[in-house]
């Protein structure tokens, strides 16, 4: 048996979406700048999946930019409004257990371009103080970015409630979001939340890899930082990767069905894993254990076994998941995130992150919880040895 937990590093693409980027890859392959009609069809199918996608965020399609994935959609966010907005400031804030994404493109524009970044501390379950923010908020400051959902512990941010405050405090700052993990676990509109700029990523829900998209409200100043062709309104020159957009599109409308259902179903998941580990001894829940965390994210440290050797003696019986994450290249490493949550540091080391999705069944946590509790015993006298 096979129990694909490691859904926050990329999903199985739903046969829908695999089935029309076959199509465009295959059959309706034109370029969208041409001419002719294989050109127009093209070009279709890029303005449907933007209006789908629009339609789901309650947005304006025109506003809706296609990227090569999230980190590019995080890089051009930050780095396209802090270069745009200079002479209004030079600060920046974000958190410190942000994606790599967000936290190395803000080292680059504070060590290569001069900008000021803060770095708001978190409590113990990895939620930014509302309080930092209010003092970190100066004349200066031009951009907040936030994560909706951490990727590793599954920390759920108030969003609303940084908007409000940020425009209480000066409308003019702009308000970026992260929302890779939180897209199609809750439901998110921009208009609504104060959120000016918001970054999704395709493969996380059941997409494709290699697309993603940048929502960025029609007031905001902000560059490019890709030149060519001028596709997209000159915001992202490049031809338009149409496969992927078309599956985003899909994989976009699909996250949304029978939601309530599909969320409930999430949690009900993780609370079972949940259950089931805490008796296997030694196991410590990283994070919130309620519903106010994300409903697919479990991280837990396991006492007396590097998570290295866990993860891979778990993949010798067919159990897939990730030490911590698994949106970096695989070399290993202490997470930031689980250093500002106050983990112990023996356990730094010892922490795997179980991550749900649609297509998960209670049979496999079940089964990944049986093999834990024959692998433990046996790591942890080979490695007290």
């Amino acid at each position: 048996m096979e129990a694909y937990l490691d859904n926050s590093a990329t999903t199985r693409a739903y046969p829908e979406v695999g089935d029309l980027v076959y199509k465009v890859m295959c059959q309706d392959y034109g370029n969208p700048s041409s001419m002719h009609r294989k050109g127009v069809d093209a070009e279709h199918y890029v303005k449907e999946a933007k209006e789908t996608i629009a339609k789901v965020l309650k947005v304006n399609a025109k506003d809706i930019y296609f990227t090569s994935g999230g980190t590019e959609s995080d890089n051009l966010a930050l780095i396209g409004c802090a270069r745009a907005n200079r002479r209004a400031g030079n600060h920046l804030i974000t958190t410190s257990i942000e994606h790599p994404a967000i936290l190395n493109t803000m080292r680059y524009l504070e060590e290569e371009e001069g900008f000021r970044v803060t770095y708001l501390p978190v409590d113990e379950d990895g939620r930014v103080s509302l309080d930092a923010l209010k003092e970190a908020i100066c004349e200066e400051t031009i951009l907040v970015s936030c994560m909706y959902v951490n990727n590793e512990v599954g920390a759920v941010q108030p969003i609303e409630e940084i908007g409000k405050i940020i425009r209480e405090k000066n409308p003019a700052i702009l308000f970026h979001v992260d929302a890779i993990q939180a897209y199609g676990k809750y439901h998110i509109y921009p208009n609504r939340q104060g959120i000016d700029l918001l970054s999704v990523s395709g493969h996380k829900i059941h997409g494709p890899k290699g697309v993603g998209l940048l929502y960025v409200n029609k007031r905001v100043k902000i560059r490019p930082i890709l030149f060519g062709g001028g596709q997209q309104n000159g915001m992202r020159s490049g031809t338009e990767n149409v496969p992927g957009c078309v599956g985003l599109g899909v994989a976009a409308r699909e996250a949304y069905k029978d939601f309530d259902a599909r969320i409930e179903k999430l949690y009900t998941l993780r609370e079972h894993l949940i259950a089931g580990l805490k008796p296997l001894g030694g196991v410590t829940i990283n994070g919130s254990e309620d519903r106010t965390n994300a409903p697919q994210i479990v991280s837990a440290s396991f006492e007396g076994v590097r998570s290295e050797v866990l993860l891979h003696a778990l993949e010798d019986k067919g159990v897939y998941v990730s030490s911590g994450s698994a949106c970096s290249s695989n070399h290993p490493g202490i997470s930031g995130t689980l250093k500002g949550i106050g983990v112990k540091k023996e356990l730094l080391d010892s922490t795997i992150r179980f991550s749900l999705g649609d297509l998960n069944t209670e049979e496999e946590v079940n089964y990944a919880i049986g093999v834990l509790g024959e692998l433990l015993p046996v790591l942890r006298r080979y490695q007290m040895k």
